[in-house]
Formats: C-alpha cells, sequence, structure tokens
C-alpha cells in the first residue's frame, strides 16, 4: 500500500467544496489530460431511476505504472481548501496536483482506475483502487500485457445521493460546451450510454467569418451562450493549420456585467509559429508575435464584428431592463395624462438605455433604492440640461476608456436630438390631426358620415379625450365582447360572459381604459359620437344612459376603483334646453360639461368646439414654443375619404388599436 503525503482527513478538507457533479467533471476533465478524444459515461439505475453505479471511459494514453508515484503520490501538500469554481486554464493540463482522483469520497465508496498503456511498443494494463475511508494511500496491480487500446475506465462503488441522469447531462453540457467548440474539428466528445451530450440549447447565435491580410486567411466562429460558461470566461482562442489551440486570452467584452457570454475561435496557420514572449513588444525574427501586422489586423476585425453580435443582443436586454425598473418603480413618478411628462418619461429611459449599452456595470450590483437614486439623479441632470457634465460624475464611478466615452457621447446627443423631433412631430402631427376633424365635422361640402369618417378618425386619435387610454371596443362589438375584452385587459384571463339586461346589443362608439397615475385605480370612457348635423337633445343623453345602466348592470364592469365617464359629443344642442338645463343643474360640481354625477359614474355632453378649445389650451404653450405654421398643417385632401386615409396612416399621433381577445374553446 503506497502512502499519499497528506492524510484523509486533510484531503477531505481540501475537497470539501466539491459536489458529487464537480466531482465528475473534474474526472472527465483528467480523461482530456491524458489526450483523451472521446470521454464515454455509463451509468446504473436501480428501480427508482437513481444512480447507483458510474464508469467513465476514456481513449487517452493511461497510466504509465513507471510514472504512477508521480501522479498518485504526491497529492497537494497544503491543506486549503480547494475551490472547484475557481476559473483556471482549463484549455492546458487540468487535472494538476492530483485534485481530480479523489474527489470520488464526495459521492461514493472507493474508485478503481482500470488502465491501458504503451511503454516500448507494448501495452499493460492494471487496476488502481482507493477508498474513501483510506484516501492516503491506494493500491496497484501487478500489470499484464495486453492488445486492448489504451485509455482509462474509472469506476466508482458504493454510490449514494447522486445527481439525476439530466442534471448530469446539464452540469457536462454548461462545463464543457466551449471546450467541445474549440475541438470540434478534432473529433472530440463526451457520451452519456453511448449518446452524444447536446449543448445545442445552449447556443443563442453563431457566426462564421473569414478575413484576408495579403496572403494569410483567418476562418472566426463567433458562438454567443445563453448562459454563463461555468469556470470559464469569454475568450478569443487561437487555432493553428493543424486545429490544435496555441494560446486564449479574454476578450475586450468580459465584465461588462451585460449577460453576454461568448467564446470566438479564430483559426489561421501565424498560430503555428507564433512567439507568446513575455515582452509583447519583442519582434521575433521568424514568425509571428503580438506587434505581427497580422495579428494586430485580426485582433481588430474581431473586436469589430464581436461589438457589431453584441449590439442586437444589448438593445433586446436594455428593454429587458426598462421593463424591470417599471416594476419596481425605479423612475420618478409622471403624470401619464401630461404629454410633456410622458417625454420626459421617454427621455429618462433613453438615457438609461444608452448608459447601458455603453457601460452595463453602472447597474450592476444596485439595490432598489440606489436604482432609484440614481435614475432620479439622471432625470434632475437632464431637466437642468447640464448632460455634459455627466461625464465628470461618471469618470468617479466607472473606468470608460476613449473609445467608450465617445461613444456614449454620441449616443445621447442622438437620444436627445432624436426626442427632441420625435416631440415636435407628434404635436405638429395632433394640430394637423385636429385641423382635418374640424373638415370633417365643419365642411358640408365633404359630406362627411358619422360611423365611417368621423368616428373612423376618433378610433386612431382618441388622445383627444385623455392621454394613456387603452382602446378596449370601436364601433361593432357588443357589451358581450366589450366585456371579455376588458377583463382580458385588467386580468389577462380569456373568459366569455352573458350579460341580461335590454339595450345589452346596444354598441358603443369608443370604449377605453387607463389605468390612474400613483394609484391602481382604473378610468373608463365611453364616447358617443354624433353626425354634424344632428342636434343634440333629450333623446341623445338618454341613449347614453342606456350604455351606462347596461355597465352598472354588470359586477364585472364595476368596482369600488373603477371610475368611468360618458361623453356625448356633437355640433350643437337642439332648441329644447335639456341639456343646458342638465348642465346648469349639475354646475355646483365644478365641471364644465357635466350632465350626470353618480356611482362612479359621470356623463359629458360636448360640443366639437369645445373638444378642439380644449386641445388649444392644453397644447397653447407647446404651440407658442414651436411656432407651427398652422396653414401649412393641411394637406390638399379633396375628399373625406383622403383625410380618414391620411389621418390613419401618416400621422404619428395614431393611437394604438382596440384589444382583439381569441376565443374560448
Amino acid at each position: 500500500m503506497e502512502k499519499i503525503q497528506i492524510g484523509t482527513s486533510g484531503v477531505k478538507k481540501s475537497l470539501n467544496k466539491y459536489t458529487p457533479t464537480k466531482s465528475l467533471v473534474e474526472y472527465i476533465w483528467n480523461g482530456f489530460d491524458a489526450k483523451a478524444t472521446i470521454i464515454n459515461i455509463e451509468y446504473d439505475l436501480n428501480e427508482m431511476d437513481t444512480v447507483v453505479g458510474i464508469r467513465i471511459k476514456d481513449n487517452g494514453y493511461g497510466i504509465s505504472k513507471t510514472k504512477l508515484s508521480e501522479k498518485f503520490k504526491p497529492f497537494y501538500e497544503s491543506q486549503k481548501e480547494i475551490n472547484p469554481d475557481e476559473v483556471r486554464d482549463r484549455s492546458a493540463v487540468h487535472g494538476k496536483n492530483g485534485i481530480g482522483r479523489l474527489t470520488f469520497f464526495k459521492f461514493a465508496e472507493k474508485a478503481i482506475w482500470t488502465t491501458v498503456y504503451e511503454e516500448e511498443g507494448k501495452k499493460y494494463k492494471y487496476d488502481i483502487e482507493i477508498e474513501k475511508n483510506n484516501l492516503e494511500g491506494y493500491r496497484a496491480d501487478k500489470e499484464i500485457e495486453t492488445e486492448e487500446e489504451t485509455g482509462t475506465i474509472v469506476t466508482f462503488i458504493g454510490i449514494d445521493e447522486f445527481s439525476t441522469v439530466n442534471e448530469i447531462k446539464d452540469c457536462i453540457a454548461k462545463e464543457f460546451c466551449w471546450f467541445l467548440e474549440l475541438n470540434d474539428k478534432r473529433g472530440y466528445e463526451i457520451l452519456i450510454h453511448k449518446e452524444i451530450i447536446d449543448y445545442s440549447h445552449l447556443i443563442e447565435k453563431t457566426v462564421l467569418a473569414e478575413y484576408e491580410f495579403g496572403s494569410i486567411n483567418f476562418y472566426v466562429k463567433y458562438v454567443v451562450w445563453k448562459e454563463k460558461l461555468n469556470n470559464e470566461y469569454s475568450k478569443y482562442y487561437f487555432i493553428n493549420s493543424s486545429s490544435q489551440e496555441t494560446m486564449k486570452e479574454n476578450t475586450s467584452l468580459n465584465n461588462k456585467g451585460d449577460k453576454f457570454y461568448h467564446s470566438v475561435y479564430i483559426t489561421s496557420n501565424i498560430f503555428d509559429e507564433f512567439h507568446k514572449n513575455k515582452d509583447k513588444n519583442q519582434i521575433p525574427l521568424i514568425g509571428y508575435s503580438y506587434v505581427s501586422s497580422e495579428f494586430i489586423f485580426i485582433k481588430e476585425k474581431v473586436e469589430k464584428q464581436l461589438k457589431n453580435i453584441r449590439r442586437p443582443f444589448i438593445e433586446r436586454y436594455t428593454n429587458k431592463i426598462i421593463e424591470e425598473f417599471e416594476k419596481e418603480d425605479i423612475f420618478p413618478r409622471y403624470d401619464r395624462t401630461n404629454m410633456l411628462d410622458n417625454f420626459k418619461k421617454t427621455e429618462i429611459e433613453s438615457m438609461v438605455k444608452s448608459l447601458y449599452k455603453a457601460q452595463p456595470q453602472i447597474f450592476n450590483g444596485l439595490n432598489k433604492q440606489q436604482k432609484k437614486t440614481f435614475v432620479r439623479f439622471l432625470d434632475l441632470i437632464m431637466q437642468s440640461g447640464e448632460t455634459d457634465n455627466l461625464f465628470n460624475i461618471l469618470d468617479e464611478i466607472i473606468d470608460l476608456d476613449c473609445e467608450e466615452r465617445a461613444e456614449l457621447s454620441d449616443i445621447l446627443k442622438k437620444t436627445k436630438l432624436s426626442n427632441v423631433i420625435k416631440t415636435m412631430k407628434l404635436i405638429e402631427d395632433r394640430y394637423k390631426a385636429v385641423e382635418q376633424l374640424k373638415e370633417l365635422v365643419f365642411n358640408k361640402e365633404l359630406g362627411a358620415n358619422e360611423v365611417k369618417h368621423i368616428q373612423g378618425f376618433i378610433e386612431s386619435h382618441y388622445w383627444l379625450f385623455g392621454e394613456q387610454y387603452h382602446l378596449v371596443t370601436a364601433a361593432e362589438p357588443k357589451f358581450k365582447e366589450a366585456l371579455k375584452r376588458y377583463h382580458y385587459m385588467l386580468t389577462g384571463e380569456v373568459k366569455d360572459f352573458e350579460i341580461e339586461h335590454p339595450d345589452k346589443n346596444r354598441e358603443m362608439d369608443i370604449f377605453a381604459v387607463r389605468e390612474e397615475i400613483n394609484t391602481d385605480t382604473k378610468k373608463c370612457i365611453v364616447v358617443e359620437l354624433k353626425h354634424p348635423r344632428i342636434k343634440l337633445g333629450y333623446k341623445e343623453i338618454i341613449q347614453v344612459k342606456k350604455y351606462m345602466n347596461v355597465i352598472q348592470s354588470q359586477e364585472e364592469f364595476i368596482g369600488d376603483n373603477i371610475l368611468w365617464e360618458f361623453i356625448l359629443v356633437g355640433n350643437s344642442f337642439d332648441t329644447s334646453g335639456a341639456i343646458k338645463g342638465e348642465i346648469e343643474s349639475n354646475k355646483y360640481h365644478g365641471e364644465r360639461s357635466l350632465v350626470h354625477n353618480a356611482n362612479r359614474c359621470k356623463i359629458y355632453v360636448k360640443t366639437w368646439s369645445e373638444i378642439f378649445t380644449e386641445f388649444e389650451i392644453k397644447h397653447n404653450f407647446l404651440n407658442e414654443k414651436l411656432k407651427l405654421e398652422r396653414q401649412g398643417l393641411m394637406l390638399n385632401n379633396n375628399s373625406a375619404d383622403d383625410i380618414l386615409e391620411d389621418a390613419k396612416n401618416n400621422n404619428t399621433a395614431i393611437q394604438p388599436k382596440e384589444i382583439i381577445v381569441k376565443q374560448v374553446n
């Protein structure tokens, strides 16, 4: 019995952080260290589908009996704990210091190595055995001559509480995916019961490229991973013409905090004779080095392409960041009914996105309160117009190189300008839409139709009745369909309802919902539009009240946090004085145009002139600032159809279409 230098308790203390699956990984690495190209893992299951036996077979060069004492005896002398999650140079020799062979004690009672090696033209076979309770010693049989191929089979006996087969496969895939990609042209494989480990589910994207520098060709494979690699940074791997890795180094996009995990494999014959001198500035007499123009060329090309691949990834991820910030209530509270506040919100979101794209690590490690503080600080900077001074502050927080600083500056300038242009265009298009609607309402020669033209117009521009509404129904759907969509919008649940009311088949012109700022209150509006020739009177008010009665009869429509507003709109009132009387009797509520106020339901009757006046008052400040040429906003539309077509397709103020809910099976 040969003795290992430190005792069993010392070995266990040193390897305490190993789990059964991480231990299994070590034995696979040992096989690759022995120049194996094929690793086959076989297992035995009991009736509960629990792993009770494992064998790992490799086709490496085996363990020479003459070198056995060198490989098994000098175990890591220190009892300092070894961490299997530390990043090491895994592409090179991995199993140094004998770490891997003793980790079996975490899941088995005994390990037996059956190994075949070749020496002086002959092949020999023998067994090595180590027990869990006697890790400081090993037993080796006498070798016998054999005709078998070289390699080693490690058999684990007395397995207890091992991982499931799926967990083993998942761990192996995450550990070796980058390594198998690195050696894909050399036939490297890992199998479980002769089934090749599949890691394709870990690949987000693969890009192949070819570059030329004079007579030198470079073949590059970019692999973007969906998850962080086990114990391996994102690296450049440099591969020679024999498909062997000669060196590797971290990419320039490591530790950005953006979860852009990647590996870049660069193959060229310049790596057949590449000098990796400690002095990277030293020019070799023969071959290539870090200062060779060929190497500088390919590094620049690859880094540029890698950033191009990263951009859409970051764009998608920044959208997720904004969604997370929304859920965590990180952004300042803006009044969603105020158009200026909406643009402030858009601007701060653009700022956060821009900063994240330039330097994602700014946001890493921040708790909720720190995120709030930082984002509100950004908001103050932007509102004060001191964006340029932001760089001075960022320099105190993170390191931005010259390229990153220039890129961020350019992004922020474009973002600011883009928001200004979008704001101007939206306001201009709103004025344009109002001028077009005036033509439909007041120009009798156009012969505008109530349903087709005026209602069709409002379906695309319901912002006239308030900001941040979501259109539930327009025109055709009856109350049953309206309730189905309403319920879906509030809960996300698809459900059919039955409504028992004599007016259930009536159809609302416009039905929209919004969530009030800073509360969980929902505000619903129902708009009834009348043809310009119809004068509004008691009959039209009764029609709106019938809508209200249907809604109040259905408990799914109502609630303590639901407010309803019904708005009747036409060109003028009839001579009966009914509407003026209702408005006068509700005057004490302090609201213009109000004719009914009870049970969280209000009814307003407005003329189109009032609607247009309210728009003018609301947008007057912006109009003064922008000095819009009102006459130039009207296009030469020859008919009501032309106006409707233009308003629905050529206007940035267009609102989202009504909600559509699939049928319940």
